[in-house]
Parts: structure tokens; C-alpha cells; sequence
């Protein structure tokens, strides 16, 4: 056996029941093995997906073929911006100044590959001139949420001994807070420049964007004395997709559609948890 399908079910859906089970018999899977009982299982060796997906298409099922070598990772590096908190920041600073749908239309676009990421972050940090520093406190007092899924992710990864960092194309402001509720060992973003409690409207360089998120990937894989093949990477925006092609695991969350048709593994329906099933961890393991 060289590889296992993952099936992962939108979470507590219990959609793999039997219907899903005949249609993995019926081509020629094995029995399944269960990581949590109608919402994950895995199967040896099975060549039939592009057949299976089309049959199970209407259901909040994602699937993945992964290698059994080397299939825990010992280093996760993960996007902040709807990966890790469902919202991206610096649109939720543009609301603040009153620029947030400019702002939101350069960052859907941005995400989905269509600008240059520094050109974009640059045009709109500088909308940002003159807004109150303080703000930051409050949105993320008030407006971030995170990731359904993420605290059981870090917490699990790292009982299991794992290294975890947070590389972002955002703020140190933010990934510095989140890093430190989601448990982190230590993140990685862009600097606002802050003047006497103003934002400037520049932003600190270097520019952390794509390339910088694989140059964070290896670095740190090399720190820990590993290869970018121990790592698990987790991302949603064009700025990930280098760094989602460089990690052993890389995995394409709620992601956009380019950077979805750029990846090998895609989780649509499940959680963050899905990460943990993606590495052969039954529910039963997970760390609260």
C-alpha cells in the first residue's frame, strides 16, 4: 500500500453512510477504515476518484489521495487571512477609514491572482492615511472569529511534536494576537508603519508575499533541522499557492478557483480539522 484516499464530511453531516460505502464497493474499495465514524474514513489503494467524485458530487464530501510515507508532518505553516480567522483584516481596516469596498475589490482580486500582491498591498495600505492605530485593538476585539476547527489543529499537531508557525501576507498586529490565542509557536507578517498613533499609510519592506512564504518554509524547515517534504501548509489566496506547491502537504482551504485548480488537495466542506484527518489522525487522538 503506497497511498489512501481520505474521505472528510462537512463536520457532525455523517454523509459517509452507506450510499457513499456502495459506491466505494461498487468500485472496487476495500473496507473503510474509520477516523470518525460517518464524518472521515480512509481507503488503501483506490484508482478509481475521478469516477467516485462525480458520483458523490451533490454531497458535502471532500476526498483526497495521500501518501502513507512520511504522512504526519512535523511542521505546519499556515495562512491567516480566511484560514486561520474567517475575515482578512486589512478589508476590516478599510471599513474603519471608509474605504472598505475599494479595499475589498483589490483584495478579491489580489487573492485571486489577477494583481501583483505587493503592488495591491501597497495601493491599499496607502487608502489606509491617517487612520487611528487603536482601531486595530478593536476589531479584533469585536470583529475577528476564527477558524472552526483551528485550536484542535495546532493543539493536536503540536502533543504530536510538531512546529507551528503563522505566515501571513497581513499585520504583525493581528498575527501577533491570533499566533498567540491559537497557540503558535511564532508568526511572520507585514509592518504598518505607525506615526504618533496614526497609520502612515506605508507598510514596512520587505514585502512578505508569495516568495517570501516558501523563503519562511524553508527557513524555518532548516532551523528545525527538517526538509519542506515534513511540512503541511494551509492556505487559501494566490500568495499561497508557491508555498502550498513547496510543503510534503499542501492543502487549498475554502480557496479561490485559481488556487484551487493549482492544488492537489482541496477541502471545501470540512474544517480545519480535516488537516488532522488528512494525516491519518483519528478523532479519537484529537487534543482539545
Amino acid at each position: 500500500m503506497e497511498s489512501v484516499l481520505v474521505l472528510i464530511a462537512a463536520p457532525g453531516s455523517r454523509a459517509i453512510g452507506p450510499e457513499v460505502l456502495g459506491l466505494l464497493a461498487e468500485l472496487g474499495g476495500g473496507a473503510p477504515h474509520w477516523l470518525a465514524e460517518g464524518d472521515a474514513c480512509e481507503v488503501p489503494d483506490f484508482e478509481r476518484l475521478p469516477e467516485f467524485m462525480v458520483d458523490i458530487r451533490r454531497l458535502p464530501i471532500d476526498a483526497a489521495v495521500v501518501s502513507i510515507h512520511n504522512r504526519r508532518k512535523r511542521l505546519l505553516i499556515a495562512d491567516m487571512d480566511s484560514t486561520m480567522i474567517q475575515q482578512e483584516c486589512i478589508d476590516e481596516l478599510g471599513v474603519e477609514a471608509g474605504v472598505g469596498d475599494r479595499i475589498k475589490d483589490i483584495t478579491l482580486r489580489a487573492m485571486k491572482g489577477e494583481l501583483d500582491f505587493e503592488g495591491a498591498l501597497k495601493e491599499r495600505v496607502k487608502l489606509l492615511k491617517g487612520l487611528d492605530a487603536s482601531i486595530i485593538d478593536r476589531i479584533i476585539r469585536e470583529r475577528i472569529t476564527y477558524m472552526p476547527g483551528g485550536p484542535t489543529l495546532i493543539a493536536t499537531m503540536k502533543a504530536h511534536g510538531a512546529h507551528t508557525a503563522l505566515v501571513s501576507g497581513g499585520f504583525t498586529p493581528f498575527t501577533s494576537r491570533v499566533a498567540a490565542v491559537l497557540g503558535f509557536d511564532e508568526d511572520q507578517a507585514n509592518e504598518l508603519i505607525i506615526a504618533d498613533g496614526i497609520l502612515t499609510g506605508e507598510v514596512g519592506y520587505p514585502i512578505l508575499g508569495q516568495q517570501a512564504k516558501v523563503d519562511a518554509l524553508r527557513r524555518i524547515a532548516g532551523q528545525l533541522g527538517l526538509d519542506p517534504a515534513d511540512a503541511l501548509a494551509v492556505g487559501d489566496g494566490a500568495n499561497d499557492l508557491a508555498m502550498l506547491s513547496e510543503a510534503g502537504m499542501g492543502v487549498a482551504l475554502h480557496a479561490k478557483p485559481h488556487v484551487q485548480e493549482g492544488s492537489l488537495i482541496r477541502i471545501n466542506h470540512g474544517d480545519l480539522t480535516a488537516l488532522l484527518y488528512l494525516q491519518g489522525y483519528a478523532k479519537a487522538q484529537f487534543t482539545a
